[in-house]
């Protein structure tokens, strides 16, 4: 019979959300304290959003799903990533049962990293003071990380990342997280226009995360499944918007560049590389034609300018 004893853990709570460069900066951290102690890290974060139980209305859109956070915790440092279920019974727990139950028994911290922002347990009364208290009892240490800012942003945050991408800054919110922004969704039919006038596009539904304003992008992608999924970096324009020159309804949909084959049924994650202008109604097809050749070669500049750069393009 195995331990029922965790494993010692340098353990990084929180929302995690974006995994931005704050978050990859705590995680940096406890790999240090990790190597001293012989612990592992775990990143332990929560779906949903607590404001999503809590306060629907205020909960803010994600920037990343749950899949793909676990994904870049891992890629940023972390051994392990605890999903916790927020649900009723988790919001209830108090910062006292939150640490003894979920930090020391479930985790088995030694040591605990947060921000200086940072707050824990029922109603949020759990702050760094408070833990390190907890932390003295419980046998763990507690470390309190400065804030990570960059340019003029005192404090990197979620929440600074959703104002740049709300504002099409994508040059600022890839500064913030340190990577392109990405949406990821299935390749379904559209209405085939585009293939009528030589920029077939791939239809995407089920996107989860925030989008950008509607408007024109440079893009690149990555085909997630099958057997074209170990593919280097397509590369792209995405257009997310009404579609106003055909009145053709919402929709979120690429135009990959040198690619002829058959993309429906297939899970695309875009990587959104630079603005590149309003989405518009043209008087016709010619000149809307025109100008997504003008589009193409934009795009096309904008993505080999940031290809030297492949620590942004995940």
């Amino acid at each position: 019979m195995g331990s029922s004893t965790p494993t010692p853990s340098v353990v990084v709570p929180g929302n995690h959300d974006g995994v931005h460069r704050g978050h990859v900066a705590l995680l940096a951290r406890a790999r240090e304290l990790a190597a001293a102690r012989g612990a592992r890290v775990v990143a332990l974060t929560f779906d949903p959003h607590p404001l999503a139980l809590i306060a629907p209305e205020r909960a803010p859109t994600p920037l990343t799903t749950i899949e793909r956070r676990a994904e870049l915790l891992v890629r940023a440092g972390a051994d392990d990533v605890v999903v916790a279920r927020f649900d009723r019974a988790y919001a209830e727990l108090s910062a006292e049962d939150f640490v003894s139950q979920e930090l020391v028994a479930r985790l088995g911290a030694c040591a605990v990293l947060v921000g200086a922002d940072y707050r824990f347990g029922k109603g949020r009364k759990g702050e760094p003071g408070l833990l390190r208290a907890l932390g003295a009892e419980g046998g763990f240490d507690v470390e309190v990380i400065d804030a990570v800012g960059s340019g003029a942003v005192a404090r990197i945050s979620s929440t600074t990342v959703r104002e740049a991408l709300r504002e099409g800054d994508l040059a600022r919110t890839r500064e913030l997280l340190g990577r392109v922004h990405e949406l990821e969704g299935v390749v379904v039919e559209g209405h085939r226009r585009g293939r009528t006038i030589g920029f077939p596009t791939a239809n995407l539904e089920g996107v989860k995360v925030m989008l950008p304003p509607d408007g024109v992008y440079a893009i690149v992608a990555r085909v997630l499944e099958g057997p074209r999924a170990s593919e280097p970096l397509l590369t792209g324009m995405l257009n997310v918007g009404t579609r106003p020159t055909f009145a053709a309804g919402r929709s979120i949909e690429a135009h990959l560049f040198d690619v002829s084959r058959d993309l429906y049924g297939q899970r695309l994650r875009l990587g959104l590389v630079a603005r590149l202008r309003d989405e518009r109604r043209f008087d016709g097809v010619e000149a809307l034609v025109a100008q997504l050749r003008e589009d193409e070669t934009h795009a096309r500049q904008a993505v080999r300018a940031l290809a030297t750069d492949t620590t942004v393009l995940v």
